[in-house]
């Protein structure tokens, strides 16, 4: 049985006035949406080269599930500049029969003003408990990263993640995967872009590519970071002679 939070995502038709010139109605990864985009009921990856649209559409799930523009959870209400596009009011999520007991928008980026918005609560001390007990911002990034998805991250949650790997070393990759297979096994769902290909490697998982000519379904093996770093580390010093030569 389907058990999504979310089962697909799919471009709503332009109505009168609705003009959808520039971006993001120019990035093909957006026009494919009118075809409707499936997303697995465990982990689905976005995976392209940057401008592809990936984060612009992980950004529009997220809002259209009702998670705040900047990072957190539907709870969330701080904004530091209006910079998200409009795909969230132009996109259907189409809903499977559960809905998620919590929810959360992890973006590496932002995730200081994040902590910042936790210390500024009423109760900052109650807040911070469900991130571990302590400060964001007196942690690394990595850590404070991890502080989240270790402690913030519940059973039956629906997740999206933008480019984790940005704030993790390889071994915290691990962890991150570790702990995405636990919620996993605690009934979570989690949409997440990535250029990582550890953080790529779950299994049981539908990979799309992103790219200019739209999204493809790909395998683990096939996909861009995963032949591009075996590519470099089967025979570093031929890959940069290469590299540099041009």
């Amino acid at each position: 049985m389907d058990d999504s939070f979310i089962r697909a995502v799919e471009l709503v038709p332009a109505r009168g006035t609705d003009e959808r010139v520039g971006y993001p109605w120019d990035l093909a990864v957006v026009q494919s949406l009118a075809e409707g985009l499936a997303l697995h009921p465990k982990v689905t990856y976005l995976v392209g080269e940057n401008g592809s649209g990936k984060s612009t559409l992980l950004e529009g799930i997220a809002i259209a599930a009702g998670m705040n523009p900047e990072g957190g959870s539907s709870n969330f209400a701080f904004a530091t500049r209006d910079s998200h596009s409009p795909l969230a009011d132009a996109i259907r999520l189409v809903r499977g029969p559960r809905r998620p007991r919590t929810d959360f928008f992890l973006r590496a980026e932002s995730l200081f003003t994040t902590g910042t918005y936790l210390e500024q609560l009423d109760a900052p001390e109650r807040a911070l408990g469900a991130y571990g007990g302590r400060s964001l911002h007196e942690q690394s990034h990595g850590e404070s990263f991890l502080a989240v998805m270790l402690n913030r991250f519940g059973p039956q949650g629906l997740y999206i993640m933008d480019e984790p790997e940005a704030a993790l070393s390889p071994q915290n990759c691990l962890t991150c995967l570790r702990r995405i297979h636990e919620l996993v096994t605690a009934r979570c769902q989690f949409v997440i872009a990535t250029h990582s290909p550890i953080v790529l490697a779950y299994p049981d998982a539908t990979i799309y590519s992103c790219s200019d000519t739209g999204v493809e379904m790909i395998e683990y093996d096939s996909s861009e970071p995963v032949k591009l770093t075996r590519g470099f580390l089967d025979d570093p010093e031929a890959f940069l002679r290469q590299l540099l030569s041009e």
